[in-house]
């Protein structure tokens, strides 16, 4: 009977999610506090801590004033890293995808559907988005992060997966 309590309650948590969007955690420090971050006006967000720069938007929505508008494109992992490939916005050409440990910085642990500081990055759905970290035992395989719960897991590199673009800074910037 416990069990089926258990399973009734987290069906329930996860179908309010669903239906009311993002759930946080009340009583539970941030992961991805905002007093570390520079929103930069332009669609970019810097975090000091890490010293990255990052799109606020993923790949295949458009940046306006203060909002991700459209749809995030499904790449393979192969068409992540060359979409990232001399891409340019915001006047900078460095884009890349970002590594498993990178991207895993941008979850935030108090939260699900999505987990991610929904004011720094608008509009992220709560699904999986590549990293540029390959699998070492499987060489179809790459690492993704999961925003529906800040999990990562192994999927193989002909999936369509999300992507979101990171540049490095100047570490001088960094140490704010």
């Amino acid at each position: 009977m416990m069990n089926v309590f258990r399973w009734l309650s987290m069906s329930l948590l996860l179908l309010s999610a669903t239906v009311n969007g993002q759930t946080c955690v009340d009583g539970i420090d941030s992961t991805t506090p905002e007093d570390l971050w520079v929103d930069n006006g332009d669609g970019t967000v810097s975090d000091l801590a890490t010293g990255l720069m990052w799109r606020q938007c993923s790949v295949g929505q458009t940046w306006s004033n203060g909002s991700c508008l459209g749809d995030p494109e499904g790449l393979n992992w192969q068409e992540a890293l060359a979409y990232a490939h001399g891409n340019q916005f915001a006047g900078y050409s460095d884009w890349r995808l970002p590594n498993l440990k990178e991207l895993s910085s941008l979850t935030e642990r108090a939260c699900v559907r999505p987990a991610i500081n929904e004011d720094l990055f608008p509009s992220t759905p709560s699904d999986d988005y590549w990293s540029a970290t390959p699998s070492v035992r499987s060489a179809s395989q790459a690492w993704v992060v999961a925003f529906f719960n800040s999990s990562n897991a192994l999927k193989e590199k002909q999936r369509f997966v999300f992507a979101r673009l990171v540049r490095q800074i100047d570490p001088a910037v960094a140490q704010r």
